[in-house]
């Protein structure tokens, strides 16, 4: 079978790399930009990073900021109407996964009017038309929504996430710069960052996977590994290893999938809220566990990627053990809770299940599962 990569048609990389946004709008013969960001970015003079490289080239913009950290069907609504009312005909998206997310559905949406519903997206939506011209910021180091064909809405009337996958979503241009990225708290950072390692890692063990994810996702792996934990403590390398590494994550499990582990980390933010990379990092050991028995072998390398000392010289099984502990290690070194206490509820587990065993993510799990044996695993986390 044949593997299918679709990546940005251009990206910048490093220190200064935002310098580049202007120039590529100018170039193009764009007019307007949709500065597609959240509150907080706006509020501690992130987003400003951009716009005021905006306004020093005199290059017209309108600020849609309506963007919740789970965004919803509502954000997207919204933003489409803004978007036309403020005649502007190019998205600069600034943020995580939610602008950027956001930023995605607005622009599917307005050059494919008849997916107006924005739960028509869901899934696999047979859109036509590539998405308005997008320049993606990403401000964490994480989601590698620059780079996915991938973006997630909350439905909040019925209380649940769905995953829309769609080649004419991916933004054109992505702008990987650390230095949007400094301002990130420590506990984002953390969680953004357990994100991107669940990304290589669930890409690399799902179904999916092909020699050139297997390339990308490894090499994701050593980066987040070895950078993680200066990028928490707020070092210049350490955030520019992790800019990296979620960037290169993206590229692979955009284009081959992922798991159990984020089909069941979208029903906790979903429901309570619970930040997407919390919830990725505490449940990735559990699915680890969970898949031993059909992806297993694959530890190795990953444990290798990880820098787990003599692994080579392990069984198979010593080598999955050993890999799954320093996973735990590492979420642990970030400050990421090790269970679901205080947070799952057991009236909750079996709506949970269902949403999880319904996510577009839980196919590419490399171990067949159900809606009970997810069950189970939710509740071996409280």
């Amino acid at each position: 079978m044949a593997s299918r990569i679709v990546l940005n048609t251009i990206s910048y990389h490093g220190h200064g790399a935002v310098e580049n946004i202007v120039p590529e709008l100018k170039s193009r013969g764009y007019k307007k930009a949709f500065v597609c960001t959240d509150p907080d970015l706006i509020k501690f003079g992130v987003a400003a990073k951009v716009t005021d490289l905006l306004d020093r080239e005199g290059f017209p913009y309108e600020v849609y900021s309506n963007i919740k950290a789970n965004p919803t069907i509502e954000n997207v609504q919204s933003g489409v109407e803004a978007f036309r009312k403020a005649d502007t005909d190019c998205i600069v998206a600034i943020g995580g996964g939610s602008a950027m997310d956001t930023a995605k559905a607005i622009g599917i949406i307005v050059n494919n009017p008849e997916f107006a519903d924005v739960r028509s997206l869901e899934g696999v939506a047979p859109t036509k038309k590539h998405a308005v011209f997008t320049i993606a910021v990403p401000t964490t180091a994480g989601t590698a929504a620059e780079v996915t064909i991938n973006y997630v809405i909350t439905d909040v009337e019925k209380k649940r996430k769905f995953v829309c996958v769609d080649t004419n979503d991916i933004p054109e241009i992505a702008v990987v710069d650390p230095d949007m990225m400094a301002s990130m708290p420590k506990g984002l950072t953390a969680a953004t960052g357990m994100d991107a390692l669940t990304h290589a890692i669930e890409g690399y063990i799902t179904k999916g996977a092909c020699t050139i994810s297997d390339m990308f996702h490894l090499e994701a792996i050593r980066l987040i590994s070895e950078n993680l934990r200066a990028a928490v403590r707020n070092e210049p390398d350490g955030r520019e290893g992790m800019a990296l590494g979620q960037y290169i994550a993206g590229m692979g499990f955009s284009n081959v999938g992922l798991g159990i582990v984020h089909s069941m980390a979208h029903g906790l933010s979903a429901l309570y809220d619970t930040p997407h990379g919390v919830a990725c990092a505490i449940i990735l050991p559990t699915g680890l566990e969970y898949n031993k028995g059909e992806a297993g072998k694959r530890y190795r390398a990953v444990g290798r990627a990880m820098g787990v000392e003599g692994i080579d010289a392990m069984s198979d099984a010593e080598a999955a053990d050993a890999t799954i502990a320093a996973v735990k290690k590492l979420s642990a070194d970030v400050g990421i809770p090790a269970d679901l206490k205080g947070i799952l509820k057991e009236e909750d587990v079996a709506f949970l299940a269902e949403s999880a065993y319904a996510d577009a993510c839980r196919p590419g799990n490399p171990r067949n599962t159900s809606v009970g044996e997810i069950a189970e695993l939710y509740r071996s986390l409280m």
